[in-house]
């Protein structure tokens, strides 16, 4: 298979993918997809994103990246990871999972959910479930 074969089949694949989404699979939608989901899973911020494409010839404005993510996120294509009031990264891991967060570095990396144990929680408010637990462990560098 050639290069050209793997691209042309990936873009379908990324195309069917939004579609089934209940997106409309625009080029700018595709060309964000070929970015996030091209090389395994991975952890993003809107800005670095926004470099990548820029980088990659997709001429889009900051605020279409935003736009996108929150509706990829909507979607269940993603999933928001808030490590602070001001830092959001997206990450392409579906799986149930946690995460450190390095704050010398401003990277996220996975823990696999097998690997944390959460206990004592409080009794939930009436009428609700939990719908899901995110842990943050927030480490730095010696």
């Amino acid at each position: 298979m050639t290069v050209d074969q793997k691209e042309s089949g990936l873009k379908a694949n990324l195309e069917n993918k939004i579609r089934k989404a209940d997106l409309r699979p625009t080029k700018q939608r595709i060309a964000l997809a070929e970015l996030l989901f091209a090389d395994g899973n991975r952890h993003i911020t809107a800005e670095i994103l926004h470099g990548e494409a820029l980088e990659a010839g997709v001429r889009i404005s900051l605020a279409t990246i935003y736009n996108n993510l929150h509706q990829f996120t909507a979607a269940g294509l993603l999933r928001e990871v808030v490590v602070d009031s001001t830092k959001s990264y997206f990450d392409t891991n579906m799986d149930p999972h946690h995460h450190f967060f390095h704050e010398d570095k401003g990277m996220l990396e996975d823990i696999h959910s097998s690997k944390l144990e959460v206990s004592n929680l409080p009794d939930l408010p009436e009428g609700t479930n939990i719908a899901s637990i995110d842990v943050i462990v927030r480490v730095t560098s010696n």
